[in-house]
């Protein structure tokens, strides 16, 4: 979106006050074309136009979201998954196996203070399914 202003979005988040937060990183950031829609996943997805991309970056593993995700995405669309928990990281390898595309698993460590020297923390890993639909 920041590369073309006549780019569109739309972010589906249940917390109100993760929209209301969206909402400013997007006028802070200059895109003014991202709609946020306060809901959960499938439901929210219902009468929304079909997706040329579909990032999931939470609640993949609850029942139907993936399914519903697939569906709307139009042929030839992207859709990118993030996984940090085991559930969800079984729901990618299943879609993975079945469907193909690609996984690769990030890994981040952070610097932190280790007595007076400095070691590395790692952080939750990332398991991320790519894939576009045929």
């Amino acid at each position: 979106m920041l590369s073309d202003p006549a780019m569109r979005a739309i972010a589906i988040e249940g917390s109100a006050e993760r929209c209301e937060r969206i909402k400013r990183n997007a006028a802070n950031f200059g895109v003014s074309g991202l709609a946020v829609v306060h809901g959960t996943a499938p439901e929210a997805l219902a009468g929304l136009p079909s997706p040329d991309a579909i990032f999931i970056g939470g609640g993949g593993s609850e029942a139907g979201v993936m399914e519903v995700a697939i569906a709307a995405l139009k042929i030839g669309g992207r859709l990118v998954a993030n996984g940090v928990t085991t559930q969800m990281e079984a729901v990618l390898l299943e879609h993975h196996a079945r469907l193909g595309g690609s996984l690769i698993r990030i890994d981040i460590a952070r610097a932190s203070p280790v007595g007076s020297m400095t070691g590395w923390r790692p952080a939750m890993p990332v398991t991320q399914w790519s894939w576009v639909k045929p």
